[in-house]
């Protein structure tokens, strides 16, 4: 029998070990979890598009905004009218005012939460990095579809409106 005081430290080392192994993968569990569940309105990445269009719609609403840029940064329409199921595109247009070369990357954020998982992306300029010289103009694309399992969701089935919120962020990285 091995005595409680060799069994002790290893346990808790064990236990050490264990803990510092779930603080690493915490990030990408969690933004696995995220894309997964729409969870805090993270919306998917899609290859594919829907073999179903309905009839019914939503209206998508966009807002943008910018933290420390000389940019203006507007959606073409603030609102559009999408089929579900229906690929959709929103125009940006985006301008750097300032007097050197600035880089941004947008970050955005889908309202109810509860419909990112049902939005789902085929083609975006966020999180990437966008370099404007100065009085450069440059235009970006969203495409994206309203997935149709949305309608099968109690939480988001009676959804008539959703809110697309864009916020383009200073970054020299």
């Amino acid at each position: 029998m091995i005595p409680k005081k060799i069994i002790t430290p290893i346990v808790l080392a064990g236990i050490f070990c264990f803990m510092l192994g779930l603080s690493f993968a915490a990030v990408p569990l969690y933004d696995l979890f995220c894309r997964v569940t729409g969870f805090g309105g993270t919306t998917q990445v899609s290859n594919d598009i829907p073999n179903v269009v309905l009839d019914k719609k939503i209206s998508v609403r966009f807002d943008t905004n910018v933290n420390k840029l000389s940019w203006n940064f507007n959606v073409k329409k603030n609102v559009i009218d999408v089929k579900i199921g229906q690929v959709s595109r929103a125009e940006f247009e985006v301008e750097n005012y300032g007097k050197e070369t600035t880089y941004g990357v947008a970050s955005f954020n889908v309202s109810p939460s509860s419909f990112g998982k049902y939005f789902s992306k085929i083609g975006c300029f966020c999180f990437e990095k966008q370099k404007l010289e100065a009085g450069e103009k440059a235009r970006y694309i969203l495409t994206f579809y309203l997935d149709p399992e949305i309608v099968n969701d109690l939480s988001t089935k009676n959804t008539k409106d959703v809110t697309l919120s864009y916020t383009f962020f200073s970054s020299e990285y």
